[in-house]
C-alpha cells in the first residue's frame, strides 16, 4: 500500500523513470492503465487524471508525444467504457437485485453512481469522467439501466475526448512550471480533490434532503 501512495504522489518521477527504461512500451503500459481504470469496475484505485496529467507534462520536455498520447489514451477511455456497459448490461440488473453483497463490487459505489446517473441522465457519462472512482461505476450502471447504445456511444466519446485532452493538455502547459513541478505530490492531491467535488456536493444534498421534516 505505502508503494502504491508513493507511486501515485511521485508520478511524475515513476513515469519518466519508466520512460527511460523502457521507451516506448511506455504507452502500452498508460494505454493498459486508462482502459482498467476506465473499464473494469473491480480497478477504480488505479490512477487517472493525475496519470493523465503527469504524462502530459512529460511530454512538454519531448520524452513522450502529445498527438501520440491523446489518440492512444483518449481510445483506451472510451474502448474502456464501452467495455464496461457492456458487461453492466449483461450482469448489472443481476447485480442490483441482488440482496447479498458482491465480493468484487462495492456496493455503496455503484449506488452513488446509479443516483448520479438517474439525476444526470447521458451527461453523467460525461461529467463523472473528472470524478474519480464513480467515472469507474457509471458505465456499469448505464448498462445495467439498459440505456441505449446509441446515446451512451456518444456521451462516452465526447466525455473520453474532453477528459483526456483537458488533463494532457493541462499537463503540457503546467506540469513544468517551477512551483507545480517542485510540488508535484499536492498537485497529484488536489487535482483529486477538485475532481471529487461534484461527488460532494451531491452527498451534501443528500444528507440535507435526508434532514428535512
Amino acid at each position: 500500500m505505502q508503494q502504491l501512495i508513493d507511486i501515485f504522489l511521485h508520478l511524475d518521477v515513476h513515469l519518466a523513470e519508466l520512460v527511460s527504461r523502457y521507451g516506448t512500451w511506455v504507452y502500452g503500459m498508460l494505454t493498459a492503465i486508462v482502459f482498467a481504470e476506465t473499464g473494469l469496475v473491480v480497478t477504480p484505485f488505479l490512477p487517472g487524471d493525475s496519470l493523465l496529467f503527469a504524462a502530459g507534462a512529460l511530454a512538454a520536455t519531448g520524452a513522450l508525444d502529445l498527438r501520440l498520447l491523446f489518440v492512444l489514451l483518449a481510445g483506451a477511455a472510451i474502448l474502456g467504457n464501452t467495455v464496461n456497459y457492456s458487461i453492466g448490461r449483461f450482469v448489472g440488473p443481476r447485480v442490483f437485485h441482488a440482496d447479498a453483497s458482491h465480493r468484487f463490487l462495492n456496493k455503496q459505489h455503484l449506488e452513488r453512481a446509479h443516483a448520479f446517473f438517474e439525476k444526470y441522465g447521458g451527461m453523467a457519462v460525461v461529467l463523472t469522467r473528472f470524478v474519480p472512482i464513480v467515472r469507474t461505476f457509471v458505465p456499469f450502471v448505464a448498462g445495467a439501466g439498459a440505456m441505449r447504445y446509441s446515446t451512451f456511444a456518444l456521451y462516452n466519446i465526447a466525455g473520453g475526448l474532453l477528459w483526456v485532452g483537458i488533463c494532457l493538455g493541462a499537463g503540457y502547459l503546467f506540469g513544468n512550471v517551477p512551483v507545480i513541478k517542485n510540488n508535484f505530490s499536492l498537485v497529484a492531491l488536489g487535482i483529486v480533490a477538485v475532481s471529487m467535488i461534484p461527488m460532494v456536493v451531491e452527498w451534501v444534498k443528500h444528507k440535507r434532503k435526508g434532514q428535512r421534516p
